[in-house]
């Protein structure tokens, strides 16, 4: 149940996120829209992860379990997820707000299967038939009728970032196992991690790369800290979920975001929501009733 709880507080989250990103991107550079979602998360996170100790009797762990292996797990996920925020923000440049989002709902299959190949994660036939459920309605979702608008390149940059979502998933599930202490807290420590090298890697390839994006971020901060701040908050839920359920039924069970960015679309964008719409939604409320049961 504590999963379940927490997936649904991460799509709200992250639904806000992404409408705050794909608003910043209009001004600020593809990198400092990403940065934007990790360049005040890790105080916020140690915070959390410090409020965890405070009412909890788990000692502090041991310096030797952050081994060599965990350190480079965390560290594939760190990057893989800045690599999956770019191509979700380039998807915002390249098609509408819905369509974007949809695409990198790939990200629940592709954990399944990657999963399976690689990581040992088994899933039962009820809930392989919520995630082909839940693609199919992603499916529905992000084409339409506009299917032919959609250019090739949009198509391979949606799939690449669902990858890269999914990767990053079921490496944070991997380094949260590393730890002998309970899911929340390991989950915390996972996160704190990940946000650091995220921020630092991220803020020395700007500082390199193109300076003037600071500049862009400082002319936006109120922004810039909303987004931290959502996103920090909406991760603590995602790994939280992902440490206590497979990959594949939390990312299913999360596509109920696409639900709340189609309202989104609807009553901000003012887009027309069509009965094709309707449909692959009902399909995501089966799929989701799938995994919760799964």
């Amino acid at each position: 149940m504590t999963w379940i709880l927490c997936t649904l507080g991460a799509v709200i989250l992250q639904t806000v996120r992404n409408a705050l990103q794909s608003k910043l991107s209009a001004s600020v550079n593809t990198s400092g829209v990403t940065l934007s979602r990790f360049l005040l998360a890790p105080p916020i996170a140690l915070v959390y992860l410090l409020l965890l100790y405070a009412n909890s009797a788990t000692p502090l762990p041991h310096f030797s379990q952050f081994s060599h292996r965990f350190i480079a797990v965390v560290l594939c996920a760190s990057l893989f997820q800045i690599a999956a925020t770019s191509l979700m923000v380039i998807l915002f440049k390249q098609k509408n707000f819905a369509i974007g989002a949809g695409l990198a709902k790939s990200e629940a299959l592709v954990a399944g299967v990657l999963g399976m190949l690689f990581f040992g994660s088994y899933l039962s036939l009820l809930g392989w038939a919520g995630i082909v459920i839940g693609g199919v309605a992603v499916f529905i979702l992000s084409s339409g009728n506009r299917l032919q608008g959609v250019s090739v390149k949009t198509l391979v940059i949606g799939l690449a970032c669902g990858t890269c979502f999914a990767l990053t998933s079921l490496l944070v599930r991997e380094a949260s196992h590393m730890l002998n202490i309970t899911h929340a807290i390991a989950a915390a420590w996972v996160l704190l991690w990940v946000l650091c090298i995220q921020a630092i890697s991220l803020s020395a390839y700007i500082a390199l790369a193109k300076p003037i994006v600071f500049k862009q971020l400082a002319a936006a901060k109120s922004q810039v800290f909303a987004i931290s701040t959502v996103s920090c908050l909406g991760s603590i839920c995602w790994f939280t979920a992902m440490a206590l359920q497979h990959v594949a039924l939390v990312k299913t069970l999360g596509q109920l975001e696409v639900l709340l960015t189609l309202i989104l679309s609807h009553y901000w964008l003012k887009s027309a929501v069509t009965r094709r719409e309707i449909a692959g939604l009902l399909l995501i409320g089966i799929a989701a009733i799938f995994v919760m049961w799964a």
